[in-house]
């Protein structure tokens, strides 16, 4: 395994490494020793997440050794009390506790599969919510606050009905201090759980208070509720947010409320039952403790509340109600607070159900909208956490991005990608193949010759682009419009554009509902399969759920399309107040003080989210792919320099629509040989993996040993093998 001397730190790492990958390795490590924050986007298939954990981990290995066979630390004994006095043995409490979080559960999963492809092996956990570790044969069976509040209820009990999985915790984890040596998943808990009866919920959150890194989604940090539930020593923690291109909606929102008038009215509702049930129980039992009046007062508030939203004079239905936001408090009557000049206060009517309307009723929502979203980091900052690292594939523009979350970002990296210019095909298509502009602004996206244009367009990508194709609109108006377009509008020849696309891939449209996203992504898997067509499309919306995450890797994505600059509606109370603000701010900033305007954000909000859907193809180092920009507006330079960066010297603007098609069937027609050339490539791994392998081994000779390499696009293994030595 290679070893390299970065700013001092020795880093292992499982592969020899690019040159972008050292870089973006050194980067991390001077934010850790700076104590400063660090902006990182490094494209996928560069191996960031390995780099980025080996990195941080060879730079916490260089402080003292991991806390592997321990469950004390901090005078914390997990399973025990928490106010225990410290050990005098604990010699590690002021090493920093490192935090790492992304959006989703699966996303950690891939990221402990590369902790387990690293020689680091740190004390280490990762949390989860009930609804994924809970094994109770019947709390398990229940979702969100009502499970919640079942599994506190049992877990109090202290005799006949308390959770025998729960009561095992503190003696499983004090006879397995090696728990979280070696990396566990959300899988491995619950395994745990099932075969020796602990509950895999508690142990986490026992264990979580000895470790040297913890893995979490990001609520659990933005969260102020779920962050006080979590017992670590936030002074000199280094807190990591990786794929962390949306971190700024998700830190707005979550200081952010929306109070619909059907949920107000469930809640009184809910209080008049408390009362009732209050009232029975104190009868039958004469217990005094039922107190019916708490519920009563409670029941009058919300009462009130209601009364007062319901007299909000709303002028006009389409601007809503809005005031600045300290007028929350004084609806609610309560005292204002330091932050609440970031905000805006909001009430706008809705479609009211027939019950409301019969009752006279006005169906409407009260918002309380935060557009200061630095507001969750700068609680991180007087907490005295020592490093942020942010990073993603896509987080360019990299100075909105920094400027929203009012962070000093002194340590900045857009790392090219490792391929060769050869594996990508970038372009801008301003005209159609009849000469007619492309631009799906407001004044030209409902024209039947714009649409033509683009299904014809499109009618020759899917014939060129073999296997799969992701074809991304701005909305799902303008999909659905022109899929309409091209159904029921004939060429010359009496055959429809939807047609001529069916004829060389088989379509697949994005659903709005997310239930039914995971058939939509099985569909296209099988219709990728059938040799009857020569691969199938996918069309989908930017900021959607394909432009998400999703991994379109060799033949699954060999191009993408995007159709414009997917802008957010204006007329949308929430865009249009966020405009407002920044513009507030701008007029108001001091000397020195870069601020946002609201014309800025909104355009660089579309950037990012092109940036994002281009981000489905090329996905690791062997891939190759085409990112094919259907819009005119990206001939200007100004909307090109908003592009990830690894992606702009790959850029040319097309002024003929058949250069396109000459470049473009060129570019894959060279994919045979580029794919032998991989296999070749391949093959030359497999075989200095193996010689790796036998020159790290005592002799060459291990009893019944196995080593396995996976296919794994973060890092750039596109292969299985399994070695055997005996």
């Amino acid at each position: 395994m290679p070893t390299y001397k970065l700013r001092g730190i020795d880093v292992d790492f499982p592969f020899e490494a690019y040159d972008c990958q050292l870089v973006y390795m050194e980067k991390v490590i001077q934010s850790l020793q700076n104590k400063c924050n660090a902006l990182l986007e490094s494209p996928t298939g560069t191996g960031k997440t390995l780099c980025l954990l080996c990195a941080t981990l060879a730079w916490r290995k260089s402080l003292g050794g991991f806390s592997t066979g321990k469950i004390e630390r901090n005078g914390r004994i997990a399973g025990g009390k928490s106010d225990i006095v410290p050990s005098l043995q604990s010699e590690d409490h002021n090493l920093p506790t490192i935090v790492y979080t992304s959006r989703t559960h699966s996303q950690l999963r891939q990221v402990i599969q590369e902790l387990k492809r690293s020689s680091y092996r740190p004390k280490m956990v990762i949390l989860g919510s009930r609804e994924q570790l809970c094994i109770h044969e019947e709390v398990s069976l229940l979702r969100g606050k009502v499970q919640n509040n079942a599994c506190h209820h049992i877990c109090r009990k202290r005799a006949k009905g308390q959770c025998s999985h729960y009561s095992r915790v503190a003696d499983y984890v004090k006879c397995n201090p090696h728990l979280g040596d070696e990396p566990v998943d959300i899988e491995d808990l619950v395994n745990i759980g099932r075969t020796f009866g602990p509950c895999p919920y508690y142990i986490s959150r026992e264990l979580h208070k000895v470790v040297d890194i913890l893995f979490a989604p990001y609520n659990y940090l933005i969260d102020r509720g779920n962050r006080k539930s979590l017992a670590i020593d936030w002074d000199n923690s280094i807190l990591i947010f990786d794929e962390a291109h949306n971190l700024e909606s998700l830190c707005a929102d979550a200081a952010s409320f929306d109070l619909p008038s059907w949920l107000l009215t469930a809640c009184i509702s809910e209080a008049k039952s408390c009362i009732d049930l209050s009232m029975t129980r104190r009868e039958e039992s004469n217990d005094k403790s039922w107190n019916p009046d708490n519920f009563a007062i409670l029941r009058a508030l919300l009462l009130k509340l209601e009364k007062r939203i319901a007299e909000v004079p709303i002028e006009s239905k389409e601007l809503g109600f809005t005031r600045p936001g300290p007028y929350i408090y004084e609806l609610l009557e309560k005292k204002n607070n330091s932050h609440a000049n970031f905000y805006r206060v909001h009430v706008q009517e809705g479609e009211a159900k027939a019950a409301d309307v019969l009752k006279g009723k006005p169906s409407r929502t009260l918002s309380w909208w935060c557009f200061n979203p630095g507001i969750a980091m700068h609680e991180f900052s007087q907490m005295g956490v020592r490093s942020i690292i942010l990073t993603s594939g896509t987080l360019s523009p990299l100075d909105s991005f920094a400027q929203e979350l009012k962070l000093d970002f002194p340590i900045r990296l857009e790392n090219p990608h490792v391929i060769s210019s050869n594996q990508i095909w970038a372009g801008v298509v301003p005209a159609g193949p009849s000469g007619r502009s492309l631009n799906s602004s407001y004044r030209t996206r409902d024209s039947l010759e714009y649409k033509q244009e683009l299904g014809n367009a499109i009618v020759n990508f899917a014939r060129i682009v073999p296997d799969g194709l992701l074809v991304f609109f701005p909305s799902y108006y303008l999909l659905d419009q022109c899929i309409s377009c091209w159904k029921n509008t004939s060429q010359a020849n009496a055959t429809t554009i939807w047609e001529r696309i069916c004829k060389h891939k088989k379509p697949v449209v994005e659903p709005r509902q997310s239930s039914l996203f995971p058939l939509a992504i099985e569909d296209f898997l099988a219709k990728l399969k059938d040799t009857s067509t020569s691969g199938a499309v996918f069309f989908a919306v930017c900021r959607g759920k394909v432009s998400e995450g999703l991994d379109f890797a060799d033949h699954a994505g060999r191009a993408v399309v995007i159709t414009g600059m997917p802008f957010a509606m204006r007329t949308d109370p929430k865009v249009r107040l966020k405009r407002e603000f920044l513009d507030e701010q701008t007029h108001s900033q001091r000397d020195g003080c870069r601020v946002l305007s609201g014309e800025e954000w909104y355009g660089q909000q579309a950037s990012r989210a092109v940036n994002q859907a281009v981000g489905r193809v090329i996905r690791h180092r062997y891939d190759y792919g085409a990112i094919i920009f259907c819009d005119e507006r990206f001939e200007h330079p100004n909307r090109q320099t908003q592009i990830s960066l690894w992606i702009q010297p790959h850029i040319k603007c097309h002024s003929k629509f058949g250069d396109v098609v000459f470049t473009l069937s060129r570019f894959f027609r060279d994919g045979g040989s580029r794919d032998a050339a991989k296999l070749r490539s391949i093959q030359r791994e497999d075989t200095e993996n193996i010689k790796e392998v036998k020159k790290h081994t005592a002799f060459g000779q291990i009893l019944l040993g196995q080593f396995t390499f996976y296919e794994d696009t973060g890092s750039g293994l596109l292969f299985k093998i399994n070695i055997f030595f005996t």
